[in-house]
Formats: C-alpha cells, structure tokens, sequence
C-alpha cells in the first residue's frame, strides 16, 4: 500500500482546493462519504474507475490530517 501523497493533490484550481486523487475531480471527501454510506472499494472503483490503491490513499490521507490535529 502507498502513501497517499502519490495519490492525493490539492490545487486551488481544482475543487476551489480540496484534496482530490490525482488526474481527477474526485474529492477525498467524496470518497470518505460514500464509504461512510457503505458503498464497498468494489462498487468505487467501478464506478468512479478507481483503484483500490487509490481508494485506500483517501483513508492514508484522512488519518494523517485527523494525527495533524
């Protein structure tokens, strides 16, 4: 499993500068919220066609935010 910094970016010109996963739109709290309603890895990364990497790279980044604290 990565780091998510291989994963995730924050650009204030993408999403006013929420973290998203690379090369998309996608937000990280996007991803953590649909998680939070059950959705499965399966189910995201078909839908959303991502990775489970990429999704387990949401989870790295929200834990290393939730330690920043």
């Amino acid at each position: 499993m990565s780091k998510y910094q291989n994963h995730i970016i924050s650009n204030p010109e993408i999403l006013l500068g929420k973290p998203v996963i690379q090369g998309t739109r996608i937000s990280v709290e996007f991803i953590l919220k649909k998680l939070s309603e059950g959705a499965t890895f399966e189910n995201l990364a078909k839908q959303h066609k991502l990775s489970h990497e990429e999704i387990y790279a949401v989870l790295d980044y929200a834990s290393a935010r939730l330690a920043d604290r």
